[in-house]
């Protein structure tokens, strides 16, 4: 039995995305639906939860596919992407290539390969996992490593548990007792308050990493992409002579 699949469903046309996620939930595949390509955008910025493969049309409204994909990778964005097409032209396929998709499928298309190539796509994001990242923030697993754009940032075992199960579960709310329960064996010694310590610890050397850790009132937790952080130094860089 496969392994039950989220992924981002990026297409303009109602009836054809309507189609195609009734098509992968009857193979266990869930798809969260945008129309938009700023709206895809917005939410690839911020994480979408449990998404592991993006799969996203060219011809769209706002931004096309191709300027989607292009800020995806500029955020330093490994997650996997497809793009679908109605153009068949080497140029345009060498194109999306070379933007930073993974992978190419020209309409119409059977519904079996479309599912191949998403499951592909997954069984490789699965390969790469070593490295987390969001942002400007990476942690490479194997390493165990924190860097900042080129800098690297130290941290302690704890702070490095505690952020490394916020960016496994980016854009999306974790309680504090999540975080106990994820992090053991420590779990009998580590109390709640201890936690609160640590993310404020580490909001302190993520100041600079374009990412924020948010407090959800009543909730818990949410690590997503800082917007406004980033369009201040957008807006420096801008101003600068």
């Amino acid at each position: 039995m496969q392994a039950p699949l989220s992924i981002l469903l990026v297409e303009d046309d109602a009836v054809l995305a309507d189609g195609i996620g009734r098509m992968l939930e009857a193979q266990g595949i869930h798809a969260e639906q945008v129309g938009d390509g700023l709206l895809a955008d917005q939410l690839l910025q911020r994480g979408v939860p449990a998404a592991t493969v993006a799969v996203i049309d060219i011809g769209l409204p706002g931004i096309d596919g191709f300027e989607v994909v292009r800020r995806l990778r500029e955020r330093g964005s490994a997650m996997p992407v497809l793009l679908l097409t109605a153009r068949d032209a080497v140029e345009d396929r060498v194109r999306g290539l070379e933007t930073g998709a993974d992978d190419y499928l020209v309409k119409p298309f059977a519904s079996a390969e479309l599912v191949a190539r998403i499951r592909a796509l997954a069984r490789r994001t699965v390969q790469k996992s070593a490295t987390l990242a969001l942002g400007h923030l990476y942690l490479d697993l194997d390493t165990r490593r924190a860097r900042i754009g080129e800098r690297s940032i130290e941290l302690s075992v704890r702070e490095w548990a505690v952020l490394e199960y916020l960016l496994q579960h980016g854009g999306r709310v974790v309680s504090k007792q999540q975080i106990v329960d994820a992090i053991a064996p420590w779990a009998e010694e580590l109390t709640l308050n201890a936690v609160e310590v640590y993310v404020s610890r580490l909001r302190l050397k993520l100041v600079d990493a374009g990412v924020a850790i948010r407090t959800i009132r009543g909730f818990g937790y949410m690590l997503e992409v800082d917007i406004a952080a980033d369009s201040a130094v957008d807006n420096a860089a801008s101003d600068a002579p």
